[in-house]
């Protein structure tokens, strides 16, 4: 082996033996790791196969973003979810004590303690392994803090719900808690030889500051041990699958996040590829994200920002979610009004806010069953994208191929 063979494999080695360190961390999270809210368990949260579903929500962004984060978490709020917050490395103290204190704000969050935001952040560099490190933490936390819900997804400072809780729990009462929505295809075309061919380092994994990743001269073959898949990084999956990644009981999530630990935008290869190659998983996909989203034609690294000309595609897409947004766009303030209903500041009611709703008062200041859901109009049109994939999933015809 010579001097340069040498030290690449040093190096690969010293990340890969990081990044299982900085998931080590999963294992031994407590409260020191996060900004907490106590329940004073002001209605009793019923849970499990006939109740309606729970969602572990994991929202996180960069510098700046924390005023966007919590928009976000006022418009996907319900007592019976769970929400982990998450600002990078990047981001300052200050932005991160307003967060918390933004959070403690609200009265619902205060009451039912459902919301953290992660005090000691990971570094989340672009393009590099340290987003799925820092995915797979959240997710891990998530299963440790609450044993109840029943999907796990991931949401950008960028994202912004198309549909009230009251909508997404209602329909997803009538989908096998075993599924997972994920988009993903085996077809690599170019993205086999510019991802996942070449040699790439996160120093993000191992350095405390954030810099960019770095590719190696050596580049390596497709493996034919599992076969690759990839498709959009934004995904919903079930707490069975998620357990299956995060606890380990069989090699194969290890096996893979090894190798796409040095792959180009892991995040879009390492989900899809570990349930489409787990035998008691890949007939649990339905092969769609539930989000909005429009590329700009030539498409680029990050879809079109969406805006008011865009709403009404939107709108009537039966799409749960969209992206991506500029900050505090009017375009947020029509669905705000549209579809949420909801005010400056506010959660978005549901059934179980018993307020009344006035200018000056929050209906949601007051409670009443929070098992309760009522379905708005969005809800039909989820529930037709959602009937779609599940016809796929009868067929075969989109499932891991």
């Amino acid at each position: 082996m010579g001097a340069e063979k040498k030290w690449l494999f040093t190096l690969f080695s010293a990340a890969f033996i990081s990044l299982l360190l900085f998931l080590s961390a999963i294992s031994g999270f407590n409260s020191s790791y996060a900004f907490s809210f106590h329940k004073s368990f002001p209605s009793i949260i019923r849970q499990g196969p006939n109740y309606p579903p729970s969602f572990a929500y994991y929202i996180y962004g960069s510098n700046g973003d924390a005023g966007r984060i919590f928009r976000l978490l006022l418009a996907v709020y319900h007592p019976r979810n769970r929400y982990l917050l998450h600002l990078g490395t990047e981001a300052s103290m200050v932005d991160r004590n307003w967060l918390v204190s933004a959070v403690k704000s609200v009265p619902a969050i205060r009451a039912f303690g459902n919301v953290d935001v992660i005090g000691k952040p990971d570094p989340m560099t672009p393009m590099g392994s340290s987003n799925i490190a820092a995915l797979l933490r959240a997710a891990a936390i998530l299963l440790k803090v609450d044993s109840g819900w029943d999907w796990f997804i991931t949401l950008s400072a960028t994202d912004y719900p198309l549909i009230t809780q009251d909508d997404l729990s209602h329909v997803f009462s009538s989908v096998r808690r075993d599924l997972s929505f994920i988009d993903h295809t085996s077809d690599l075309g170019w993205k086999e030889i510019q991802r996942i061919h070449p040699i790439v380092v996160d120093p993000g994994i191992y350095l405390a500051r954030r810099t960019q990743i770095f590719q190696a001269t050596e580049k390596r073959s497709t493996p034919d041990s599992f076969k690759i898949f990839t498709g959009s990084p934004w995904v919903t999956l079930s707490r069975s699958f998620l357990e299956y990644c995060v606890l380990g009981w069989d090699n194969l999530p290890r096996t893979l996040l090894m190798y796409f630990t040095n792959v180009i935008l892991s995040q879009e290869v390492y989900f899809h590829s570990v349930i489409c190659n787990a035998p008691e998983f890949k007939n649990t996909t339905l092969n769609g994200d539930l989000r909005y989203v429009i590329w700009d034609s030539p498409p680029k690294m990050e879809p079109h920002f969406l805006n008011m000309l865009d709403y009404d595609q939107m709108a009537q897409s039966g799409a749960a979610f969209a992206r991506q947004f500029q900050k505090d766009d009017a375009v947020l303030d029509m669905v705000d009004q549209r579809i949420l209903k909801r005010g400056r500041n506010r959660v978005t009611p549901g059934a179980w806010c018993n307020g009344r709703k006035r200018m000056w008062s929050d209906p949601c200041s007051l409670w009443g069953d929070v098992n309760a859901v009522k379905p708005g109009p969005q809800a039909k049109k989820l529930e037709d994208s959602i009937t779609n994939l599940l016809d796929d999933l009868t067929s075969h015809s989109r499932q891991c191929k």
